[in-house]
């Protein structure tokens, strides 16, 4: 959605590694947010972008306005993808996961490409839109591409510069939190392991833990049946910005 970083720009890396032509699409989509404040503050600089791009060659950058995708009054579809819609970024933000497969079909149906490149930050994202080209028969290979990190840890995110310094202080320590439930993982149960997340958080500053889940991927969505891979989730507000964050227990 723009504001570019050096995570997108290992997205892009990957993905003319493996095709002979790429495209970036900068775009931020208004009906993933179902909070009007975090769309109106969302991070925007699209000069900066394009100047992070002319490092590669023949790269087509495509920067719709709204108009361009949404007819007026439009809003997002209607999709079913079963339940995992229903925890974790389903359950806190509503509507936000029909508005991300309602953009990415329109992406997809516009330029047909042979792959889309994800980050794995957005894991839930990654397996929906997995899930979307299964259900609507779209040939597009859907890659996930690992978290790229600051030098503290913290997962590169365009919320990221929107944190004050104190705020950021608090931010690096999203990935210790994450880190000591993979250490954790086979000592303790879930239940126990939450509680001490949950004790953890409470002693960093500015920090409020939305959740924190660990899922086994074999039963998290019908896509990743065959994946016995199993990770923790969490999300939080550091201050007034949002964090998401996941690793591979």
């Amino acid at each position: 959605m723009g504001s570019l970083h050096e995570g997108h720009v290992s997205l892009i890396e990957k993905a003319y590694s493996e095709n002979d032509e790429v495209i970036v699409s900068i775009y931020v989509n208004p009906t993933q947010f179902n909070d009007k404040e975090d769309l109106k503050k969302y991070p925007r600089n699209i000069k900066e972008d394009l100047k992070k791009l002319n490092r590669f060659k023949n790269v087509i950058v495509y920067t719709p306005e709204n108009n361009d995708l949404y007819k007026k009054n439009e809003s997002s579809k209607q999709y079913d993808f079963g339940s995992f819609t229903n925890i974790m970024e389903g359950k806190h933000r509503p509507g936000h996961f029909d508005g991300v497969a309602t953009i990415i079909e329109k992406l997809f149906k516009i330029f047909n490409p042979d792959n889309a490149y994800f980050g794995e930050k957005d894991f839930q994202q990654l397996l929906l839109i997995k899930t979307l080209t299964e259900q609507l028969d779209i040939k597009t290979n859907v890659v996930g591409c690992e978290t790229i990190r600051e030098p503290d840890g913290l997962a590169m995110s365009s919320r990221n510069k929107l944190m004050s310094d104190k705020e950021r202080k608090s931010a690096k320590e999203i990935i210790k939190l994450l880190l000591w439930a993979k250490e954790a993982y086979s000592k303790f149960d879930f239940i126990q392991i939450r509680d001490e997340i949950k004790n953890r958080s409470k002693l960093i500053d500015s920090f409020k833990l939305e959740y924190f889940e660990i899922m086994n991927l074999e039963k998290f969505s019908s896509i990743s049946k065959k994946n016995n891979e199993t990770r923790a989730f969490i999300a939080c507000r550091i201050g007034n910005i949002r964090l998401i964050d996941n690793i591979k227990l």
